[in-house]
């Protein structure tokens, strides 16, 4: 349970964000105009994009290296994947990052 606390956490909150502007009664009764919801939900997404990249990073490492402590022969064969596993997921963080600056 208090590993799907965060995801609860942040669905909730998205739905807090997005109701405000489905229940708007016009233009001038919003709290929030377009441009200022799109930026808040572009960072929110950033902050989940950098959330799960970082989480699956720590993890393929662990995994990673408590199979090299239990086969130390084997880390040439562990080392090399794993590398370009952590590189590709900290690729889609950096496309995260881009892709909120572009917008």
């Amino acid at each position: 349970m208090t590993k799907k606390l965060p995801l609860i956490f942040a669905f909730v909150l998205f739905a807090l964000l997005v109701s405000s502007q489905v229940f708007a009664q016009g233009t001038a009764a919003a709290g929030m105009s377009e441009k200022s919801f799109k930026y808040i939900s572009y960072f929110f997404a950033l902050g989940v994009a950098v959330f799960a990249g970082t989480t699956a990073q720590s993890k393929a490492a662990a995994v990673a290296l408590e199979g090299i402590a239990r086969n130390p022969a084997a880390a040439d064969k562990i080392q090399t994947p794993m590398i370009l596993a952590l590189a590709l997921m900290e690729s889609l963080v950096i496309f995260a990052l881009i892709s909120t600056f572009l917008v």
